[in-house]
């Protein structure tokens, strides 16, 4: 499916928040921010080339869903990969798979390449599980798309976590250097 076949709507048939509703949201928290604009960065790659030694957390953010419909997204360091049947496991949720393009725009608001746990705030009905990289947590600043990946926003882990329980509901927070959940070599 390419991006102009999305149907650009939340499952509720409103609008997704832009990023200037993104920096009001903050703004209206007292979070201290502060976003660059780029050229569109669709992989973690992408980012790399554009960020030039700018220090802090950068994120590899997945979305997922069970067989049954339950939705996750999953936000991590750039460089981690994760072994999703065991995530699942922990999670309660059998073996997630990676969720289609309109799933992803009707539940976050984002396209492919702008998935941030920023847009949790597109998710009103609470219908997405929000999963953070322990260590990821432990990084300052943090840097993420604010649902438009030709931006990109820094903020603190703290200020991260006070959005989301704001705006959403308290994140998992995981620990992806358990044994479990790291994908073994080949």
């Amino acid at each position: 499916m390419s991006e102009s076949e999305i149907q650009k709507c939340l499952l509720s048939g409103d609008k997704p928040a832009t990023p200037d509703q993104v920096f009001a949201a903050l703004d209206q928290l007292g979070i201290v921010h502060s976003t660059i604009t780029h050229a569109p960065m669709r992989t973690v790659a992408d980012s790399m080339a554009l960020r030039d030694g700018i220090p802090g957390g950068y994120s590899k953010n997945l979305f997922l869903r069970n067989r049954k419909g339950r939705m996750i997204v999953v936000t991590m360091l750039e460089h981690r990969t994760v072994n999703l049947k065991a995530l699942g496991q922990q999670l309660e949720m059998g073996k997630p798979s990676f969720a289609s393009e309109q799933r992803l725009m009707h539940y976050l608001g984002v396209i492919p390449g702008a998935v941030t746990p920023l847009a949790v705030l597109n998710d009103t009905g609470r219908a997405v599980t929000a999963v953070l990289d322990k260590a990821l947590l432990e990084k300052h600043p943090l840097h993420f798309h604010p649902c438009d990946n030709s931006m990109t926003t820094t903020i603190s882990a703290t200020d991260l976590l006070k959005y989301m329980r704001t705006y959403h509901q308290e994140p998992v927070i995981v620990d992806l250097d358990s044994e479990e959940l790291i994908v073994p070599a080949n």
